[in-house]
């Protein structure tokens, strides 16, 4: 099937045909696409328009356009569309984790009623029994659907419950082997299966040195650990070491880029889930927190200024570096506190103590600082300003000192509180530089002048 592209012509003929109800124009047009395909088509109609559709789709690939639906859009859509019926029969196919994720989209009452009447009430039970965790650690991210055999099984034995329970199982990465109490022995991949004979016993050639991780063990955590050591699918075990799911790299990979969805809202700004379709009030609301924040710390600047009304009346020219003195604290002071909320993302910030880090992070503003000092500074004696030379070229390498010392020190706080280090790279930290930069400049003129 060739790449699809969405183009205004294509659409206008599908919305036109959904007006006429034009069944054979819908079907030749749409039913063949991929899911993903058909879900970037629904988003460009309006919810009854995008409900039609579905009638045409079979069940599984109904379930698998609306996986593929963002979060926030498929919560509306199903609310104002699908009854409780049309809901669970989808709910029947989807992965226990990913039914998880729709039901917790929906009001108390509905995700009730849907477990309450699904067909598969294996299936139930694995939605209840995944419904309880927090949606950021790994039992929150497993799914319950595996392949597993006991030790004390034949290879024969081992391929018939392959058979049996793959039918419920899209991707077998490998085969779980647990005890008779359901604890979790190893591994056997699927070419020791294929290559062993069929009277061996599976304890013969189960993989016994494995990696898992514990229900309570953070997503962030999961992810580095399924990077590190190049996993496909990793199993997740209780506290006991009893097998309860597994997570495959497809949901890590849906958790990381939600993750770093969220760190570049908090990094510009905006607090809760913003998106660009969305009502203009619940975007005014996204922006205002920080932008509240951000005039604050600007009144405090100029409070800072007012109180060196003296000196800027001696010397006017003081007034045309008041602007490089917080832009450069500012972005000094996002460099830094990006690479330290990117080492404590991948945990290297364990790696080096730290006075260590202090002392490697002084000398990079050093170096800054002397840069920039030097070439503001020779602009300054180059215009005439000769009086204002030391001034700026002191104020800008304290100004990068200081702004280094409050980027690394800030995430590494936060981190330490349980708070998202990555808000300390927004307006946060910047709007603290300004202060820091302009407050700086003004005692240093006023020492020196």
């Amino acid at each position: 099937m060739a790449n699809f592209e969405l183009t205004k012509e294509f659409l206008d003929e599908i919305i036109e045909a959904i007006d006429q109800q034009n069944r054979e124009k819908i079907i030749d047009e749409i039913v063949n696409l991929y899911p993903a395909d058909i879900a970037t088509i629904l988003y460009e109609l309006d919810g009854p328009q995008a409900h039609y559709i579905f009638q045409f789709l079979d069940t599984e690939k109904g379930a698998d356009v609306l996986s593929s639906i963002d979060s926030d859009d498929r919560k509306r859509f199903i609310k104002e569309q699908f009854d409780v019926e049309e809901i669970a029969k989808y709910v029947n196919l989807f992965d226990s984790d990913d039914a998880v994720d729709l039901l917790n989209e929906q009001p108390i009452e509905i995700r009730e009623r849907v477990i309450a009447i699904l067909e598969d009430r294996e299936h139930a039970r694995f939605i209840l029994d995944l419904l309880h965790y927090p949606e950021d650690v790994a039992g929150g991210l497993m799914q319950k659907e595996l392949v597993k055999v006991y030790e004390d099984q034949t290879v024969s034995e081992c391929v018939e419950q392959i058979r049996d329970q793959a039918e419920t199982v899209d991707k077998v990465f490998a085969v779980y082997v647990v005890d008779k109490d359901n604890k979790l022995k190893g591994i056997v991949a699927l070419k020791e299966i294929v290559l062993a004979r069929k009277n061996t016993k599976i304890e013969n050639v189960v993989q016994e040195d494995i990696v898992y991780v514990e229900t309570t063990l953070p997503g962030e955590e999961v992810a580095e650990v399924m990077q590190r050591y190049d996993l496909e699918a990793v199993p997740v075990v209780n506290t006991t070491g009893r097998l309860l799911g597994r997570i495959t790299i497809d949901d890590v990979v849906d958790f990381i880029t939600d993750r770093a969805e969220e760190d570049f809202q908090a990094i510009t700004g905006i607090t809760g889930e913003a998106e660009e379709d969305d009502s203009v009030w619940m975007l005014a609301k996204s922006r205002l927190p920080w932008l509240v924040v951000g005039v604050i710390g600007s009144l405090l600047a100029a409070t800072v200024i007012k109180g060196f009304e003296g000196q800027l009346a001696r010397v006017t020219a003081l007034a045309m570096f008041i602007p490089i003195m917080g832009s450069t604290g500012g972005n000094v002071g996002i460099q830094t506190s990006s690479l330290i909320v990117q080492s404590l993302a991948e945990r290297t910030a364990l790696a080096i103590g730290l006075g260590e880090r202090l002392m490697k992070i002084a000398k990079v503003a050093l170096v800054n600082g002397l840069v920039i000092g030097m070439l503001a500074g020779g602009y300054v004696f180059l215009t005439g300003d000769s009086q204002l030379f030391w001034v700026v070229c002191l104020a800008l390498l304290s100004v990068v000192f200081l702004a280094s010392f409050m980027g690394t020190i800030t995430p590494l706080l936060l981190d330490k509180f349980g708070i998202n280090p990555a808000v300390a790279s927004g307006p946060f930290i910047t709007t603290a530089n300004d202060l820091v930069g302009i407050g700086t400049y003004f005692l240093i003129a006023n020492w020196l002048l």
